[in-house]
């Protein structure tokens, strides 16, 4: 056992929760990805605030999983470790029309729970892979709604331990972004402004949002969602579709036939493949009607084949 893994088992009260070398292909919706040097799920703050000593202690990188959607990681893998928010993360309250819900927390399964509850707002979710905690970070959103609209504040814990509580405006929302995005932080609970509804309403909204799901996007094969971001005024899957791309394939990462804006893996697809890929179809774009597509997915790890 390594100096590092007898570190963090004194940290954690279940060593189970470690993981040494663990592909991360296990944990992506890609079914990507190379070894993390630590998988670590936390339970607590207590917990985090332990790992976030120990890797500040060792100059250890820090990540931070959600539920692997919306992520592409390098087939060498990253380096570090890579938290996973459990335990006390993964549970929420409600109070009138307040949900507080951890940063861990399945963002479907929460709009699921909270419509039976009859509080509208977040049915539009029910469809978004990811967590709480990671569709915050990106202003997650689908069928005309994103978390900008029904967030109320959110606590977040910096590098160097800091907790903070952050107001709406704080976060700073915009397109599939926010002022937190791309910074290191963990979001370990967030706070949401709901409105009462009538369930049988919601059900069928969320019913239909599903329905919709199923029908557009290409659920046969693992994939990360939307590969790049719609550009303003227009769609990433038109241009994509328009440009010819369509079908495209390097190795066994595919451009869906189903969806454009969406990379398919056909089976044996690397970090590799993807990368590529989207390479080429960017410069597809660019070439066809002069518009830089920027990516939506997010990629951990090396990276010599896309221009981030």
């Amino acid at each position: 056992m390594s100096p590092l893994a007898e570190e963090l088992r004194s940290i954690l009260r279940d060593p189970s929760r470690i993981l040494e070398n663990e592909p991360m292909k296990r944990h992506t919706t890609f079914r990507i990805g190379g070894p993390a040097d630590f998988l670590v799920q936390v339970a607590d703050r207590q917990e985090l605030a332990g790992v976030l000593a120990l890797a500040r202690r060792r100059q250890v990188p820090v990540y931070t999983l959600g539920r692997g959607s919306n992520l592409l990681v390098s087939d060498d893998g990253v380096r570090g470790i890579v938290l996973s928010l459990t335990g006390e993360f993964d549970q929420f309250t409600i109070q009138e029309t307040r949900v507080t819900a951890g940063g861990g927390c399945d963002l479907p399964k929460l709009a699921t729970k909270v419509a039976k509850a009859g509080l509208g707002g977040l049915e539009f979710a029910c469809a978004i892979p990811g967590t709480v905690g990671a569709g915050l970070l990106i202003n997650a959103g689908a069928h005309g709604g994103d978390m900008s609209r029904c967030v109320a504040s959110a606590a977040v814990v910096w590098p160097d331990g800091r907790e903070q509580e952050l107001s709406r405006e704080e976060i700073g929302f915009g397109y599939r972004t926010s002022r937190l995005q791309g910074r290191d932080v963990i979001v370990v609970a967030v706070t949401f402004e709901l409105r009462r509804a009538d369930e049988a309403q919601l059900r069928e909204v969320m019913r239909a949002n599903l329905e919709r799901r199923r029908a557009t996007q290409p659920l046969k094969y693992p994939n990360a969602g939307s590969i790049f971001k719609n550009p303003p005024g227009d769609y990433a899957g038109r241009l994509i579709e328009q440009a010819g791309l369509k079908g495209v394939r390097i190795g066994d990462a595919q451009v869906s036939e189903k969806h454009a804006n969406f990379i398919v893996n056909l089976g044996n697809a690397t970090a590799r493949d993807v990368l590529q890929l989207m390479e080429h179809v960017r410069k597809g774009v660019q070439d066809r009607f002069g518009v830089r597509l920027e990516p939506e997915v997010r990629i951990w790890g090396e990276n010599p084949y896309f221009r981030t």
